[in-house]
């Protein structure tokens, strides 16, 4: 762990200090293979909710670091929705000054020990480090982010840079989500005055009841919101915009821009028969009642929650993924992953599916539940299931699953979690006249400035895009914060 370096002797300080100081060719550079991040063991950490990763030490951190090449076009930062300074803060890292490399993170990324944890790096900007084209594994960005950014909170030396100015101007951002964090961070940087309202008692959107506490801890969430909180983000719970307060009301108490980030939180079903019955959650409730409401503490919390000891998920996202792993930890004897295409095109990330296979899920892929039958009582007993073949490619560039006909069966569950996806909730794009929305319930925003049909209201996240990754939304978050900026300053939007 990061704590590590305030433990060594005053000898091996300066030892470790001097071979910080010995510069490394390029091949020396690549020659070295990346480190393994640290993990509980499986059957260990599926008995309870301690973080599955356990970070890098100081001294791992470091030679990862090395392996940076310090491209003079570093397409990593392309690849990154927010273009952090990656070879800055890494190079930081190399030279051992920890504090440094946050700071540097600090300056396009409000939120990076979250990041660290639960951003597809392996698809965005490890998938465009250089090691790819010379077939070796790419610098563990991800790894780093969080090393740094752990660094900076175990000493208490996080620094809060002051505003940019202080204009005074009121803007407001609508849900407390990765896309309003982003934008309200950038937005308090640049000098004005925010307020983030959000409609529950717990702050933070998804970060707070979607992800669990294995791979997000709640303690690394307060403490990217006390940081925004220290730059002069004020946070109003438990206001429901478009109904206990409509924008309208806001622009009458002086609010001047307006950030729409309200997600996507409505769940979907796949309207089957005995989708009704007892024991069926859609993934929504069921994380919301173990991550928000601490239902895995119950009778201590006072929320109770399905333990049950068969329980099959519907998905193969990273929300079927946090599903199936938490039933785990609430003591199924048999977690399955029903998903109707092949492992190959399952959207979670890699390390979740490894993640959940060591810990004991059994997938069953190419299979789709088509009825849930139920007991007496009304419970779910058995799901029937169809096994399925992939066809053509569909319109996400994955191959379509075709049903296989008298291919049909039945499995015993008693806990079934529907994890097929969300939808955005209509209620702010209800009470906001003019906002154009999508047949699918998103707003309508120009891609380049997340403005929507109407001046001076941006939006951003899942509430435009549907259900999509964290670092996504706060790419969002932070053009729509440029976006305004340049508006309430008089200049023309950027192209």
């Amino acid at each position: 762990m990061p704590a590590d370096i305030q433990e060594m002797s005053a000898d091996r300080k300066q030892e470790w200090r001097e071979s910080l100081r010995a510069g490394l060719s390029a091949k020396e550079r690549s020659a070295l293979a990346r480190v393994k991040m640290p993990e509980l063991e499986a059957a260990a950490r599926a008995r309870g909710f301690c973080e599955v990763n356990s970070g890098l030490s100081p001294e791992m951190a470091v030679q990862e670091a090395k392996r940076c090449l310090d491209c003079a076009s570093p397409s990593c930062v392309s690849g990154c929705p927010v273009n952090i300074n990656i070879p800055g803060f890494i190079k930081r890292i190399e030279a051992g000054d920890f504090l440094g490399a946050a700071r540097k993170l600090k300056e396009t990324n409000a939120l990076p020990a979250v990041c660290g944890r639960v951003c597809p790096q392996e698809i965005q900007c490890e998938a465009h480090c250089v090691y790819h084209k010379m077939k070796k594994a790419p610098v563990a960005i991800g790894y780093l982010e969080r090393f740094a950014s752990d660094c900076e909170r175990q000493a208490g030396a996080a620094a809060a840079p002051g505003a940019n100015g202080n204009s005074g101007v009121r803007v407001a951002a609508i849900g407390s989500g990765p896309a309003s964090l982003t934008f309200a961070g950038a937005m308090a940087r640049l000098g004005y005055r925010v307020t983030v309202f959000e409609a529950l008692h717990e702050l933070a959107g998804v970060l707070s009841y979607g992800i669990p506490e294995f791979r997000l801890p709640k303690s690394i969430v307060r403490s990217e919101i006390a940081y925004l909180q220290a730059i002069g983000v004020e946070f109003a719970r438990n206001v429901v915009v478009g109904k206990t307060l409509t924008i309208e009301e806001m622009k009458a108490r002086g609010f001047q821009g307006f950030f729409i980030g309200s997600g996507a939180g409505l769940p979907k079903f796949m309207h089957i028969p005995g989708e009704n019955a007892i024991g069926v959650y859609s993934s929504n409730e069921y994380l919301t009642r173990v991550n928000l409401m601490k239902a895995y503490q119950f009778p201590e919390f006072d929320t109770p929650i399905a333990r049950g000891r068969r329980v099959a998920v519907i998905g193969g996202g990273n929300t079927a993924m946090d599903s199936v792993r938490t039933a785990v930890r609430l003591g199924a004897e048999k977690a399955m992953i029903v998903y109707r295409r092949s492992e190959q095109e399952m959207p979670a990330r890699i390390e979740e599916v490894h993640h959940a296979k060591e810990e004991g899920v059994e997938f069953l892929t190419l299979t789709n539940p088509v009825e849930y039958l139920s007991d007496r009582s009304g419970r779910v007993k058995q799901m029937r299931v169809q096994k399925m073949g992939l066809g053509a490619a569909d319109d996400s560039g994955r191959r379509r699953p075709v049903a296989l006909a008298g291919s049909e069966y039945l499995i015993d569950v008693d806990t079934v979690v529907v994890g097929v996806g969300t939808d955005p909730n209509p209620l702010i794009p209800r009470s906001v006249p003019g906002l154009e929305v999508t047949k699918w319930g998103t707003i309508v925003v120009d891609e380049e400035t997340m403005q929507t049909a109407l001046p001076g209201i941006y939006a951003g996240g899942d509430i435009v895009r549907g259900g999509a990754t964290v670092i996504l939304a706060m790419g969002d978050g932070k053009r729509a914060a440029e976006s305004l900026h340049r508006s309430l300053q008089g200049e023309p939007a950027a192209r």
